[in-house]
């Protein structure tokens, strides 16, 4: 590991404890690079970890290409989720404080929990053999780059723009019916206080979720990166643009198509 990677790593987690901001490293004139980029976020693991975190799964990034041109990204991205960014709802009244995180942004996902270890080369239906649980939830972004200004070589250096995931109830695969086809076709409506503000699908997601996760097996395999194991979850992004977030809000969701619940979660 590069001196340059072991700074980025600790400005990174300086601002992610801090709750503040800084100038993206992309604009210094070296630039940053993604593999330099997912150097770093190896380190910022590493630190994490060392001092007590547990790193539970993974999240795709920027797997909804109608957002791309949104956010100047041309690719996915991948970063780690932790116990200590994992928050499981009950649905009963759940609040979910914002306090530390910076520009926080709602996305509406589907998750998975994998049973076994899937491989680089696998079809979409053995990898579906890998999944053992499936459910929703909604992971909080945020960018401790101002405005949301940022190359994708930045968001990977900062941990996928990782906040909080919002867990619901996650079910055995099994009972869904033609999971695969579901996956790829069900229909979500996102509403904040009561008022639609978008509708997505799975297709969004590189045509489907079980798709998205796909792309994550091979990058690993690609970059030689840890590959994912039996135990972690993965999130594999939004279905819907997303959107700010703010205390006092109650945001929610409606989901068709695939026979899991939606959500509802207020902000505080």
């Amino acid at each position: 590991m590069s001196t340059a990677e072991t700074a980025i790593a600790d400005e990174v987690l300086a601002a992610l404890d801090g709750g503040r901001q800084i100038s993206p490293f992309s604009e210094c004139e070296a630039g940053l690079s993604l593999a330099t980029a997912y150097r770093a976020a190896t380190h910022l693991r590493g630190l994490r970890m060392a001092r007590g975190e547990t790193q539970v799964g993974r999240k795709i990034g920027f797997t909804n290409r109608s957002i791309w041109a949104q956010y100047r990204v041309d690719r996915p991205i991948w970063g780690d989720v932790y116990n200590t960014t994992l928050l499981r709802l009950t649905g009963q009244g759940d609040v979910c404080r914002l306090a530390g995180l910076c520009e926080p942004r709602i996305e509406p996902e589907i998750v998975f929990g994998l049973s076994a270890a899937p491989n680089a080369g696998m079809d979409e239906a053995a990898l579906l053999a890998c999944i053992g649980q499936v459910g929703h939830c909604f992971e909080i972004v945020q960018s401790i780059f101002p405005d949301w200004r940022f190359s994708a070589a930045d968001t990977v250096a900062a941990g996928g723009l990782h906040g909080v995931l919002l867990l619901g109830e996650t079910f055995d695969i099994a009972r869904l019916p033609d999971a695969q086809r579901a996956l790829a076709s069900f229909e979500i409506v996102l509403s904040c206080d009561g008022r639609e503000i978008d509708r997505g699908s799975g297709a969004n997601v590189l045509g489907s979720p079980l798709s998205a996760l796909r792309h994550l097996v091979e990058e690993l395999a690609e970059r030689g990166s840890d590959p994912l194991r039996a135990g972690e979850m993965v999130t594999t992004g939004t279905l819907t643009a997303a959107f700010p977030v703010a205390p006092g809000q109650t945001w929610s969701t409606a989901v068709s198509g695939i026979g899991l619940p939606g959500l509802t979660v207020t902000f505080g």
